[in-house]
């Protein structure tokens, strides 16, 4: 079974071009093409960022798994599960079964998502530690603040962005030490996207001036979406 699961993501590992000694493949390749499409479509707060972003998690799902990054990669399997459940969210999970809003994360809620980082952390540490993974406790940190953005998201959180910034800072040194140059590249890429992302969402979340859900799956709003050139974003 693993045989032919090696067998078929081979042609996924195969080197394109070198950036230093980074050697580049499809994996990180379209990895950075569809992180960057994911990003872009959630601040521009289209419903189309889960599957795309389904797809950049099934790339770095490779990516990670084969630099012994386990936490990440593990982790692309539950944001592969957490985009499904968004997806359906933001569709259905406002007023009356109706498309989400862009609204800002209540002390509590925030207090939460912090309190799950740290146990998280330690936790995720001890179990990485123990199956040898090449970073742990960054790997766990990372892993435990992207899942409580991810969380943040699916409710339309503005506060998301926030997280996603902590992870990112901590991402970017994380692939570059593991020689990963080109998704080091994409992280830096996404971390000045998720400012434009908070200017958005944080308009957007304005009194009076969040949107209404559109036919997509959107959220609608004239001059709320003008900071970021779209609409809100996921929180």
């Amino acid at each position: 079974m693993l045989a032919w699961l090696a067998q078929l993501i081979a042609p996924l590992n195969a080197v394109l071009f070198r950036i230093g000694n980074d050697a580049v493949s499809w994996a990180e390749l379209l990895g950075f093409v569809s992180g960057a499409a994911c990003v872009w479509l959630t601040v521009r707060s289209s419903i189309h960022n889960f599957w795309v972003g389904i797809a950049n998690c099934t790339f770095f799902l490779v990516l990670f798994a084969t630099a012994r990054l386990w936490a990440d990669g593990g982790l692309q399997i539950v944001y592969i599960v957490l985009g499904i459940i968004g997806w359906w969210q933001w569709l259905h999970g406002g007023a009356d079964r109706g498309a989400l809003t862009v609204r800002r994360a209540t002390p509590r809620t925030l207090a939460g998502c912090v309190g799950f980082v740290v146990v998280a952390t330690w936790g995720l540490t001890v179990l990485l530690t123990a199956v040898h993974d090449s970073a742990p406790f960054w790997d766990a940190l990372t892993t435990a603040i992207s899942l409580a953005a991810q969380y943040l998201l699916n409710a339309k959180r503005v506060e998301t962005w926030l997280f996603w910034m902590a992870a990112d800072v901590v991402y970017i040194p994380l692939y570059a030490a593991k020689g990963l140059v080109l998704t080091a590249v994409v992280y830096t890429l996404f971390l000045g996207m998720t400012i434009l992302g908070l200017r958005a969402w944080l308009a957007a979340s304005t009194p009076g001036r969040t949107g209404v859900s559109a036919p997509d799956g959107t959220t609608g709003s004239g001059p709320a979406a003008a900071p970021a050139g779209g609409t809100g974003v996921p929180a």
